[in-house]
């Protein structure tokens, strides 16, 4: 049976009775003296839309409109927004998926021709009608197997798509008027709440990220609790495309691209040939510096060898391969094998160790077209890739010299970073005792140095935990740069070994 009343905490605020079934809405002012300030709510945990009801005892914390959840939810529904809006404009369209991003949200369209920038403004012209009539955003369940007959029976095979592969036998819908799309919230109460918000830009995406699949149009946008904070990142955006490294690289004539060359490829003029030239010693003289040996790698290595190593189970989806006499070969993603075998050409005494071997090698991978961008995601690229083979007494301490090696090398440039710990992803090799035994040695030597960490769950190559070196750029972007990874099964997998001090 259920209670007629119910007791109800608001974190960081008071305790009070509501009868049960009382919109958590409704309970907020009540125990908040911030009214009118929350976008969604935690009942117990879960997070959850203000209109939803409450049925039994619950400790409750409001979601802030300006907190990073808050804004996750308003540009998730702005998304929703957009997608009605396109749907008003373009009813031929198709909906796929519209989460938030970073800073912004999307939303994919099968449509018959790419949008324009005359259709955005169209599109948000609709929008501005859409939240000028208070649309409240209705949560509903439907079976799962109804939910596909819904949307089949609306000419929505995306979302049919996306049913298909759901386990669960209810799922959750949201509706604002006519629109109705699969979604597991929350969202704000109503359209008229969305105040600030700016369709940016469009770009092609294939459904589910698979070059196979129909090319969709997506479309970015951002949203703010307010106009002053959208009319603040509008102006970051104008700065970052005066910064663009792309344009800049046309104009300073260092760097450019072809579509007759192929996507992911760099042509270096000859400023910008100089100018790596000049790096690129940089790279030698401080590896040499600190002990390092420089080798060379071929580009080809044998598939026999990637199947030893692991890659062609788990990497091969982003090589190369080709075929000469008969003999399949791999065109090296990475630099780590000809390493292996440089260190297996000879017996070694533990008086070798540590041997650190640095390579500037040039890879190759299959990126997907959509994730590309400049010089920061290509195909090929030349990479300052350094082995160190040591004991497992010496691990900790190359660990904090290679930390050594990267601040320094970050003051010199003047970057500012931060530092993260990727474990184990899902799809992976070696032993859980491997995996903590390196995930363990990465983190003693950060907390040894002293340097602040997040951590990463199930970020980590497939062989082994990574230290991830993320730089902020002058907009304060961050982005990948160095990596200190730890690998066990490399070694095992070589069967490298040494004569130890007893012989």
């Amino acid at each position: 049976m259920k209670p007629e009343s119910i007791q109800v905490t608001l974190v960081g605020g008071g305790t009070g009775a509501f009868p049960a079934g009382t919109p958590v809405g409704e309970v907020l002012p009540v125990l908040s003296a911030d009214r009118g300030q929350f976008v969604a709510v935690r009942v117990n945990g879960d997070l959850l839309d203000l209109a939803s009801p409450l049925q039994m005892d619950a400790t409750i914390e409001g979601i802030p409109w300006d907190s990073n959840q808050g804004l996750e939810i308003l540009r998730h529904s702005a998304s929703h927004i957009m997608a009605q809006a396109v749907k008003v404009v373009f009813p031929e369209a198709k909906i796929a998926i519209g989460p938030a991003i970073e800073n912004g949200f999307y939303y994919d369209f099968d449509v018959a021709r790419p949008f324009t920038q005359e259709d955005l403004e169209q599109i948000e012209a609709e929008m501005a009608k859409i939240i000028a009539q208070n649309m409240p955003f209705r949560r509903g369940e439907m079976s799962r197997e109804d939910a596909i007959g819904f949307f089949d029976g609306r000419g929505e095979p995306y979302k049919v798509d996306l049913l298909r592969e759901l386990q669960a036998a209810t799922v959750s819908l949201y509706q604002q008027g006519d629109f109705v799309d699969l979604c597991r919230g929350p969202h704000i109460p109503h359209t008229g709440m969305l105040k600030a918000f700016k369709l940016t830009s469009v770009a092609g995406a294939y459904w589910r990220g698979d070059e196979r699949n129909p090319m969709l149009q997506r479309i970015y946008g951002t949203a703010f609790a307010d106009a002053v904070a959208l009319k603040k990142y509008l102006e970051f955006l104008e700065e970052a495309q005066r910064r663009d490294h792309r344009r800049l690289g046309r104009e300073l004539e260092l760097f450019s691209f072809s579509d007759e060359l192929g996507a992911g490829m760099v042509i270096y003029h000859p400023k910008g040939a100089l100018l790596r030239q000049v790096l690129e010693a940089f790279e030698k003289r401080e590896h040499l510096r600190r002990g390092y040996h420089i080798v060379m790698g071929p580009t080809l290595l044998k598939t026999e060898l990637w199947q030893r190593s692991g890659h062609f189970d788990h990497y091969r989806e982003n090589m190369y391969f080709t075929e000469i006499d008969d003999q399949s070969y791999g065109i090296k993603p990475m630099n780590c094998l000809s390493h292996m075998l440089i260190y297996k050409s000879k017996l070694r005494s533990y008086r070798d160790l540590p041997l650190r071997l640095f390579e500037l090698g040039t890879v190759h991978r299959h990126e997907k077209s959509g994730v590309l961008h400049g010089l920061l995601r290509v195909r090929q690229f030349t990479q300052d890739d350094a082995h160190i083979l040591c004991t497992p007494e010496q691990l900790h301490q190359e660990i904090k010299d290679i930390i050594d090696f990267v601040i320094e090398v970050m003051g010199m440039f003047g970057f500012t970073y931060e530092m993260e710990i990727s474990t184990r992803p899902e799809k992976s090799i070696g032993s859980d005792a491997d995996w903590d035994r390196a995930t363990s040695a990465l983190m003693a030597a950060l907390q040894d140095k002293g340097i602040p960490y997040q951590i990463c769950a199930g970020e980590g190559a497939f062989y082994g935990p990574k230290i991830d070196v993320k730089l902020h750029d002058a907009l304060d972007r961050r982005w990948q740069c160095a990596t200190i990874q730890c690998d066990f099964t490399l070694p095992e997998r070589f069967d490298l070994t040494y004569i130890g001090p007893d012989g």
